[in-house]
């Protein structure tokens, strides 16, 4: 084995810290951040001790090893973290979503079936990226309504993009990069639709794996706070709702004793000038300058804000942020909602809303008081407030945070909830549509169209700067910055040529079926160490050289490439959408391992079974 004996010292060393790397990330004991770091640093100290030399040629350098943090595959992550941000914000996805819900009430598992088959589809013909970023607020309200752990979702709607992937030429850039360097090798072409029968075979057996094995190895982590929420969805507040001119109730009245504009909200009360009027509603018709007193769920009053602002835009006007900048005032793009109860010993205690100015002192408003000892029948503002009332409060994020200073009243943290502004819904679905539709037309690069696509969010309104940075997860930066590093030494050093030549010729003695098998389950590990596409890329004309070698059809061994390489479930970095799932699916570098690792077992053994027959290796 004479590649045993021309192996450089350096490439056993990369071996060594990246096996290190990786058992440091299933341990879980350091932050992600540390060990990427950790590895970066080891790495850099290494080739700055004893450089990769050829001659006079310096194989990998510093620049090199660090040229992952402004890989275009990284910002193109980042961009798409920005673009799903400004999503969320502007309530883009409120509409669909609004209507996947009333549906799914009645058809819940038919409905989640048909998201995650549309989801692998599309993700065969697009960029799964931000398919899987569209989706992912998607199903995190469906997890809500059916009162399912998020993290059930989250990994599957991943997987099941990458499985979709898998089945077309152009459903992955591992894909075209592996025919792109099959072609370059040997001038061979690989067929639009040529992955897509063992493609499907696979994928088949994946969705089985995920609702069989894999959902009892899904590790569920839920909120801490989640509890605390529940049990406080049920409690109504009191709120008044002023009917300015203009306004959409103006000439609305009960229809069957229900007023059909205020769903899921009960009027208690409407004062008219020095009248009030009580329930029963006969013959009534709201009029400019009545005052309706409302009692209401939390989760109603969001709804009414959500779907219809000018129902309260007289108390959504009143919040505003200052610039820090240029100290101008603007409308605030990320209202927030919370909850806090009024502290035992408040000076706010036996005052009224309309006595203790809380708007002028916090710059937010009380939108709702929640108390449990009576019914109340009189107008929010006159109510003398009582120790326990709880306060529906809503302000900009910056204001909300600032209350927590106040020895007035109890913040719950837990019940914080940011409402996102409807107006900007169009603007920010138009901008999500223009960077799917170039990415997937192969237009402009997706680094390219994403970054544009973060860019324009902010500047059309759709989210501030600091919402854009606080969009950006440090976690993945790290990852991927330091996964492309490790990658880059590995190449370079000759370790993954290494591994693949030994491989083969280990393997080559027991006959084709086994050096198939042997390739799958080399790319299928590498690719969640190093990216797919560099897997792909390095093992395709080392699958031709070890076809040429063993007489075996060099065609088989790079479509068993691209199936291996596409295999990227054991780890968050192996690619773009688990990284992406990660932080909405309470998930820990280890959930993917425990999870993922058995999954490539499984579709090792079965493409090892359906590979002589679909290939006719026998």
């Amino acid at each position: 084995m004479d590649f045993l004996i021309d192996a450089h010292w350096q490439m056993w060393a990369t071996l060594a810290i990246i096996f290190v790397t990786v058992v440091a990330y299933t341990l879980d004991r350091f932050s992600l951040e540390l060990i990427s770091a950790g590895a970066l640093v080891a790495l850099l100290a290494l080739f700055l001790i004893a450089p990769l030399q050829d001659g006079a040629v310096n194989l990998l350098t510093t620049e090199d090893l660090l040229s992952g943090f402004a890989s275009p595959a990284l910002f193109a992550i980042l961009g798409l973290l920005i673009i799903g941000q400004g999503m969320f914000q502007s309530g883009a996805l409120e509409h669909p979503t609004d209507y996947l819900l009333r549906i799914y009430d009645t058809r819940p598992v038919t409905i989640t079936a048909a998201i995650f088959i549309f989801v692998m589809v599309v993700s065969a013909f697009l960029n799964n990226t931000p398919v899987v970023v569209m989706f992912i607020p998607i199903m995190a309200a469906l997890a809500q309504q059916g009162k399912i752990p998020v993290a059930r979702y989250m990994m599957p709607l991943s997987f099941l993009s990458i499985f979709g992937g898998m089945t077309t030429i152009i459903g992955s850039s591992t894909n075209l990069l592996a025919a792109q360097s099959y072609r370059a090798t040997t001038g061979g072409e690989i067929g639009f639709f040529e992955l897509t029968p063992m493609g499907l075979f696979l994928a088949s057996i994946g969705i089985v794996y995920m609702l069989t094995a894999g959902r009892w190895l899904m590790p569920i982590r839920a909120n801490p706070n989640e509890t605390a929420v529940n049990e406080r969805e049920g409690k109504h507040f009191i709120a008044q709702i002023e009917i300015t001119r203009g306004h959409p109730l103006v000439g609305k009245g009960p229809v069957s004793g229900l007023f059909v504009d205020l769903p899921d909200i009960t009027v208690r009360m409407v004062q008219r000038r020095e009248k009030a009027i009580l329930p029963p509603f006969d013959d009534f018709r709201f009029k400019t300058g009545d005052v309706v007193i409302v009692a209401a769920t939390r989760a109603a009053l969001t709804a009414l804000l959500k779907s219809n602002p000018p129902m309260l835009e007289g108390l959504m006007a009143e919040t505003s942020i200052a610039d820090e900048e240029d100290g101008s005032v603007q409308r605030s793009t990320q209202l927030t909602l919370v909850e806090a109860i009024v502290a035992p010993g408040s000076r706010l205690i036996g005052r009224s809303i309309a006595q203790i100015g809380f708007h002028a002192q916090t710059d937010c408003v009380i939108i709702g008081i929640e108390r449990r000892s009576r019914m109340i029948r009189t107008q929010m503002n006159t109510i003398r407030l009582e120790a326990g009332d709880v306060l529906l409060i809503l302000g900009d994020l910056n204001d909300i945070r600032n209350l927590r200073s106040d020895r007035d009243i109890l913040l719950l943290e837990y019940s914080m909830q940011n409402l996102p502004d409807p107006r900007n819904a169009r603007m920010a679905a138009f901008v999500f549509a223009a960077v799917v539709g170039f990415t997937a037309t192969g237009i402009v690069p997706i680094a390219v169209s994403a970054i544009c696509g973060a860019t324009a969010m902010v500047a059309l309104g759709c989210l501030n700067v600091r919402q854009a940075a606080r969009a950006i997860d440090r976690r993945i930066y790290f990852l991927i910055g330091a996964s492309l590093a490790m990658g880059a030494a590995l190449e370079r050093t000759g370790g993954a040529a290494f591994i693949g030549e030994g491989l083969a010729a280990l393997a080559g003695p027991f006959g084709p079926v086994i050096v198939v098998s042997a390739f799958f389950i080399l790319c299928a590990a590498l690719t969640n160490v190093l990216s797919n596409n560099a897997t792909a890329v390095l093992f395709t004309p080392i699958a031709v050289s070890a076809a040429r070698q063993l007489g075996i059809d060099e065609h088989i061994l790079v479509l068993t490439v691209i199936f291996g390489s596409n295999c990227s479930f054991a780890t968050p970095v192996a690619y773009q959408t688990n990284l992406l799932v990660m932080t909405p699916g309470h998930y820990k570098f280890r959930d993917f391992m425990t999870v993922g690792g058995p999954l490539i077992i499984v579709l090792w053994i079965v493409y090892t079974i359906a590979a002589p027959f679909y290939f006719d290796l026998n």
